[in-house]
């Protein structure tokens, strides 16, 4: 009984700090909070707990999905003869990232794989829930990511207030609304789950849990049989949680130390990610001929749902912003694993060379 008491307790005080910060405008919220909330539990407690594997696997399906319905064949068909360049901004993005991840794993907290997932710029929800799977430290990755989605986030409106000069004040487009039932919403949810993560397990794809539904929702978006699926609110939240938790109560008094000693130079990376991928904008414009606002947009390293709100506001490309965000995410997560890998492995091979060479 004390122990499901401590699950409860755990439970609602998450759910609070989810409303919170999701009144602050806080991204991926429920996420953040959880992990907030994880720590402070697991630096208060006297006996440690744990995500069951099964539930943070069914938390990785559930993002999986919730992320694939983000896209859109309309969308996508926004890009027209531009994709090439978007790709390839996209490509220039992950590989920016994947030297800021280097630098990062320079660090003696931190091994060359959790630098380079903790700063791949897109994903931050799942990559904190496949990091451990990976081999990395998902305590390290959680922090990094979401203070790279914090910082990215809130530099946002200043900078298209003040370099950009936007007019925030237009008015948001709307489109419809077609989901499928609830119940056949569901039904999708659990094969895709169950199906995908059993398929990319059978292929040995890194990151099963969370890639193999992906992949299959994608797919399906892209085919036109979704049947409008949509993840139920209730679900992406419990999902966000459970990453949360898996990460936050794993944390120890001297892993806390050991992050708060490598947030300067995580903060200095991120900032300076920042700043490379604008310039990736400006490039983004003068090649497709969107505006420079819009180029922005387009290549910002994270923030992806303030981003499509100020392009709203804005009254900004909103088609091909989305359509280039996805593509971002999209390369993102099933490039990075791989990429991290190679990264990891470079640094062993870099690490057993004898010092007299």
């Amino acid at each position: 009984m004390r122990h499901i008491a401590r699950w409860l307790v755990l439970a609602a005080v998450t759910a609070a700090a989810s409303v919170g910060l999701a009144l602050l405008g806080v991204p991926s919220a429920a996420l953040f909070a959880a992990l907030v909330v994880g720590i402070g539990f697991a630096l208060t407690s006297p006996t440690p707990a744990r995500v069951a594997r099964p539930l943070g696997l069914a938390a990785q399906g559930v993002l999986g999905v919730y992320i694939g319905t983000m896209v859109q064949p309309d969308a996508l068909s926004a890009l027209g003869d531009d994709w090439p360049m978007v790709a390839a901004v996209a490509v220039a993005t992950l590989g920016l990232s994947v030297i800021a991840g280097v630098l990062l794993g320079l660090h003696r907290d931190v091994n060359a794989l959790t630098g380079a997932l903790a700063l791949v710029a897109g994903g931050a929800s799942g990559l904190v829930a496949i990091a451990r799977e990976l081999g990395g430290d998902d305590r390290v990755v959680a922090v990094v990511q979401y203070l790279r989605v914090a910082l990215i986030t809130a530099s946002m409106p200043v900078v298209v207030t003040l370099i950009y000069r936007a007019d925030t004040a237009q008015p948001a487009a709307t489109g419809p609304d077609r989901h499928a039932p609830w119940y056949l919403s569901l039904a999708l949810l659990a094969g895709l789950v169950l199906i995908g993560g059993y398929l990319a397990r059978r292929i040995r794809l890194p990151g099963a849990g969370l890639l193999g539904p992906l992949a299959l929702t994608v797919a399906l978006e892209l085919s036109g049989y979704s049947f409008g699926l949509a993840v139920p609110t209730i679900l992406v939240q419990a999902g966000y949680a459970l990453i949360g938790w898996q990460a936050g109560l794993a944390f120890t008094r001297e892993s806390l130390r050991a992050v708060g000693r490598l947030l300067p130079l995580a903060v200095a990376l991120i900032l300076a990610l920042g700043v490379v991928t604008a310039g990736l904008g400006v490039v983004l414009s003068q090649v497709t001929g969107v505006t420079l606002l819009d180029g922005y947009l387009a290549t910002s390293p994270g923030g992806v749902y303030a981003v499509l709100a100020t392009a709203a506001d804005t009254g900004a490309n909103v088609t091909f912003i989305i359509a280039a965000q996805v593509v971002r995410i999209l390369l993102m997560l099933f490039c990075a694993p791989l990429t991290a890998r190679a990264v990891a492995h470079w640094g062993t091979k870099r690490n057993s060379i004898p010092a007299d060479r």
